[in-house]
């Protein structure tokens, strides 16, 4: 189905330019609000999902919902099992893995489970 380009879309579209860093599809749609007052939820989660299919956009999946980002950045976790604490980490040097693939990586997502350096000296005391 051919999208239809709109005052909407480029509004949208014009704004999701100057987003720097994650974002989730409520924060976007929260900033749009301040340009469009009537522009609603399901929009922006259209638009949203129209621009990752296109390539436009990357998404990952982080606290149990979808995130956003302009840049092909990687996005990972180290999760602990014990407590359920999630660290942000940047992994910069994927080598190994880029051996593996037959393929170009855009970019990815990577969540490392293990105990926490709390939860590691509760069990140790």
């Amino acid at each position: 189905m051919k999208s239809r380009n709109t005052r909407q879309k480029d509004l949208l579209q014009n704004e999701l330019e100057n987003m720097i860093g994650f974002f989730s599809a409520e924060d976007f749609h929260q900033i749009m609000i301040k340009k469009m007052s009537s522009i609603g939820i399901a929009t922006v989660y259209r638009f949203l999902n129209e621009t990752v299919k296109s390539s436009r956009l990357h998404s990952y999946y982080c606290d149990k919902r979808a995130v956003y980002s302009n840049s092909k950045n990687n996005h990972c976790h180290y999760i602990c099992q014990k407590c359920g604490k999630i660290q942000h980490v940047d992994i910069k040097n994927i080598d190994n893995i880029k051996k593996s693939i037959k393929g170009f990586i855009c970019h990815f997502q990577i969540d490392v489970y293990g105990l926490c350096e709390d939860c590691m000296k509760k069990n140790f005391k």
